[in-house]
């Protein structure tokens, strides 16, 4: 069958018209970076049965509210401490959220498993005399001139009513660490364990 030269023409300039609007919406429009492999993640040693419940009156209760970091830690990298002046970060190894928040998770399920205490994950202000635990993480990552996976947290405890406010720091180091994803993500997640174990008897 013949085409017409003007019905091939209009057919022409239909399909690069296409073509050029397709090329210039993968111009504007960004899926963002692949995604990696795996991610990282921390899980408690320790954790309740489910089913498990406690009554109390508040005074028994510890609420476990948010952790701050220092801006080398609250990203979704590891960090690596070369030296006493520079900081990197270890490639392929990404946290699935802030590793602060998983911390604090980490720490909570850790006081509910291993104290009669009920423990409230996060700020609830419906809980007014509670005994609450926040604190700053200042290290988390990976230390190179030692091979070292550290974990270092200031803690700071105050009681119902600001009657006392008590601070301790807890720190976790595991050595001989490859400089890898796996198993800095292994040691990471044991050290903050140890922390919260330790922080766990301290609120008894």
């Amino acid at each position: 069958m013949r085409v017409h030269p003007m019905a091939a023409r209009r057919k022409l300039a239909r399909t690069a018209a296409a073509v050029g609007a397709i090329a210039l919406l993968a111009g504007c429009v960004s899926f963002g970076p692949r995604a990696p492999d795996k991610l990282l993640t921390l899980t408690a040693s320790n954790a309740a049965p489910a089913g498990s419940s406690r009554t109390g009156a508040e005074g028994n209760a510890i609420a476990i509210t948010d952790f701050e970091a220092t801006a080398g830690i609250d990203v979704l990298r590891v960090p690596v401490r070369i030296n006493g002046s520079e900081l990197a970060y270890l490639k392929d190894a990404v946290w699935v959220e802030r590793p602060q928040r998983l911390f604090r998770r980490v720490v909570a399920e850790t006081v509910r498993a291993r104290t009669d205490r009920i423990v409230i994950d996060g700020d609830d202000p419906g809980v007014a005399a509670t005994v609450r635990v926040t604190g700053v993480v200042r290290e988390f990552g990976y230390d190179a001139p030692t091979s070292s996976v550290v974990v270092r947290f200031d803690a700071t405890r105050m009681e119902p009513g600001g009657a006392a406010v008590t601070s301790r720091r807890f720190e976790a180091v595991v050595p001989g660490v490859a400089a890898e994803s796996g198993p800095v993500g292994q040691a990471l997640n044991q050290a903050a364990n140890q922390v919260a174990g330790e922080i766990a008897a301290w609120l008894l």
